[in-house]
């Protein structure tokens, strides 16, 4: 009963979230009679107050789950991975034409940049109604009064710092909004972050370490203080937030076998790390801040990740033929070779650059890129498998797929973009107890982990020209992974970008950490491939574009899909457009809109306070 009660809270919760973007919408503005779950009822006592917290927790997860997950909007404005939908036009593939502010920017089919604007104000939005009613509840006492309201400004913090990553200078309440506001004005950047660097440390000396999985903990606040002092330049200040966490003596990083398949003597720490089951298990000291998704749960997320459907080849389509022209590869589950239950039913929606499945691998005996383990997974790694194949007592039933014949491509249409490429089974491999095909079920995700930390200082080293502590944060990662470890002189600023494109697929919020480096190269004027950078070109000069143009090939090379859409990308996509509804419906203000955007004109000078 008590878990139904609180999961009914978290529900109300989230749903009595008004969006900015909504807020002339006639529906938000007819009243409504106060549900027996309004602030008003619920937020009176520590369970209420948890609740609320746990319903920005489920706000934040829905970033990584369901099809056409939001991650996949971040993995492909960088240089991981492109939009791989190769059969129409829609898809986030030529940025020119697509990404504008009055377009699709919330659809599986297109991308989800609107869905982060949405969703990060639905977050800001719980955490300030939490913070702006916790001190007036006198049954609960001070100490955790503090917890709550440092656990809040950790959910807040997380969602303006993505905000002022993603789309730059943006709005910035910081009260509860009790009614429809129409007259939003812009803030500068460095004042969100001033102000969210505040509130953190404010937090770290409230927030426990310890915690029930699924919950802020304090590692998990001093985590995110360190991507905000980065952000601002402060790169003492970030180098001793992340000693907090890495000295505190509550996190480790885990190198020896554990958990579900520990006693699986062909797996390793890697498969270990990443197994659905071992992610919340107490042994587990790597986790810093994770989400909760478990099948049969209330609450669950419906149908769950479908991760493997997203990024994992379209092989399974009829488009794989064999030698001799025949279809090669079953489209349904359950046949005597079931290549859907071990590697499950994608459609190459998210697809792998050869930055991340070649370029990046410089050592083979890294288990985060070990085939023979079952880690990493290629095309020739599966085997043909159509009963009709087995039926006709053809020769290639059962061989491994292979990718030509001669000069002949054995993919229909020669799209080897979606229909052709290696990808690291032991993070996308969720097992599926709802779809049939596999599509990835249930898991548990990490959203900060002890590895990125390590990478966090190792980055503010370097800016500071600490080559050689830089170097040994590296080289933590590195060797627990099996690699011979670097020297100080191979190691710089993209070096960083490299280890954490190893390490951290579909975890980090890729296109927010390059966007936050560029930001510090124009700031500092730091030199790049022997290119510096100002604040005054940011949107038309930055490292940004120049990183991901020198590692992706697609948008380099203006590769073309089989439905003739150009991979492009301009100099202004460092920053989303902000969605023209949301600048529309701030009738008595105004938003501002990024320069490279319809509208951009019209702007005003960003506000250098925060209104309160």
């Amino acid at each position: 009963m008590k878990t139904n009660n609180i999961n009914k809270r978290i529900l109300y919760c989230l749903t009595m979230v008004l969006v900015i973007s909504a807020g002339c919408k006639k529906d938000f503005l007819e009243p409504k009679p106060l549900s027996f779950y309004s602030p008003e009822n619920s937020m009176v006592d520590i369970p209420g107050f948890n609740a609320a917290l746990a319903a920005c927790a489920k706000n934040l997860r829905d970033e990584y789950y369901g099809d056409g997950a939001p991650i996949i909007s971040e993995n492909i404005f960088s240089e991981v991975a492109v939009e791989g939908t190769t059969d129409k036009t829609g898809p986030a593939q030529n940025m020119d034409i697509l990404i504008k502010p009055d377009a699709q920017l919330n659809h599986v089919d297109y991308n989800r940049i609107g869905w982060y604007w949405t969703q990060e104000y639905i977050g800001i939005r719980l955490a300030n109604t939490v913070i702006s009613r916790v001190g007036g509840v006198k049954t609960i006492p001070d100490s955790a009064k503090n917890i709550i309201l440092g656990k809040a400004y950790f959910f807040r913090s997380f969602d303006y710092y993505r905000l002022v990553n993603q789309f730059g200078d943006v709005p910035c309440p910081m009260k509860e909004l009790t009614g429809p506001k129409v007259d939003f004005a812009t803030v500068k950047r460095e004042v969100i972050l001033a102000r969210m660097k505040q509130d953190l440390e404010f937090a770290v000396k409230y927030v426990p370490w310890i915690t029930d999985k699924g919950d802020v903990n304090r590692g998990a606040v001093y985590h995110l203080l360190t991507k905000v002092n980065l952000a601002l330049g402060l790169f003492d200040d970030a180098i001793a937030s992340a000693n907090a966490v890495i000295n505190s003596g509550y996190f480790r990083l885990m190198t020896s076998r554990f958990g579900v398949d520990a006693g699986v003597a062909a797996k390793n720490v890697t498969w270990d790390l990443h197994r659905p089951e071992n992610k919340s298990l107490p042994t587990n000291t790597e986790g810093l801040f994770l989400v909760t998704d478990r099948f049969g749960d209330v609450g669950a997320y419906s149908g769950g990740m479908s991760i493997m459907r997203q990024a994992v080849p379209w092989y399974g389509g009829g488009q794989i033929i064999t030698p001799d022209q025949k279809n090669g590869v079953a489209t349904t589950q359950g046949v005597e070779i079931d290549n859907f239950s071990y590697y499950g039913r994608g459609i190459g929606r998210c697809r792998l650059t050869p930055y991340s499945t070649v370029y990046i691998w410089d050592d083979v005996n890294d288990l985060r890129h070990d085939s023979t383990s079952g880690n990493w997974m290629y095309m020739e790694n599966l085997r043909y498998n159509d009963p009709a194949l087995k039926k006709a007592n053809n020769p290639y039933y059962g061989q491994r797929l292979r990718l030509y014949n001669g000069n002949s491509l054995l993919v229909k249409n020669g799209d080897t973009i979606r229909y052709w490429y290696p990808w690291p089974h032991y993070k996308l491999f969720v097992a599926d107890q709802e779809n049939n095909p596999m599509r990835g079920g249930h898991s548990d995700w990490y959203v900060f982990r002890l590895a990125e930390t390590y990478l966090l200082r190792a980055e503010a080293y370097l800016w500071k020209g600490d080559a050689a502590s830089a170097t040994a944060d590296i080289n933590t990662i590195r060797t627990r992974a099996k690699c011979a470890p670097y020297t100080s002189a191979q190691v710089n600023l993209g070096t960083v970008l490299d280890e954490r494109a190893r390490e951290l697929y579909w975890e980090e919020p890729r296109k927010t950490e390059i966007t936050r480096m560029a930001y510090i190269f124009a700031k500092t004027g730091t030199p790049y491939n022997g290119k510096t950078y100002t604040s005054a070109s940011f949107s038309t000069a930055n490292f940004f574009y120049d990183r991901v143009l020198e590692k992706n090939d697609f948008y380099r090379k203006n590769i073309m899909t089989v439905h003739s859409d150009m991979y492009k990308m301009s100099p202004y996509h460092i920053l989303w457009p902000v969605p023209q509804d949301a600048i529309n419906a701030n009738t008595n203000g105004r938003i501002n809109q990024n320069q490279g955007y319809t509208g951009f004109e019209l702007n005003v000078p960003p506000l250098d306070k925060i209104p309160e």
